[in-house]
């Protein structure tokens, strides 16, 4: 197994990747310990710990929610807004017809939306 990574090294190209890959993962955990200035933490942490919805979306940001940082920002957003579109897309007959029929204008349309 050793073998094989040294190896890769010495691909410039999958080296490459590799370092991009955890240059990413870098980012990311230094992200999460950045907080958003001016978030009361204490009551942000009360309101976490009412809701089941904020737990769960919590697992998803890796713990980044309840410290309400940068990386919490930049993904969560956009996840809730994803996940909304998808359960209007069976209450509102119109976004159905869209997704469905709509072809690559309506998946467009609704990723504009998002």
């Amino acid at each position: 197994m050793i073998g094989t990574f040294v190896r890769a090294f010495s691909v410039p190209e999958v080296r490459d990747r590799i370092f991009w890959l955890f240059g990413g993962f870098a980012i990311f955990a230094i992200s999460v310990h950045i907080p958003i200035p001016g978030v009361d933490r204490v009551a942000w942490s009360a309101a976490l710990q009412k809701g089941a919805l904020f737990q769960l979306v919590g697992m998803f940001t890796g713990g980044a929610l309840a410290k309400f940082s940068i990386a919490a920002m930049g993904i969560t957003p956009y996840i809730n807004a994803s996940i909304i579109m998808q359960l209007l897309t069976v209450v509102f007959p119109y976004l159905k017809d869209l997704q469905k029929e709509g072809g690559e204008h309506g998946r467009k349309k609704i990723q504009s939306w998002t």
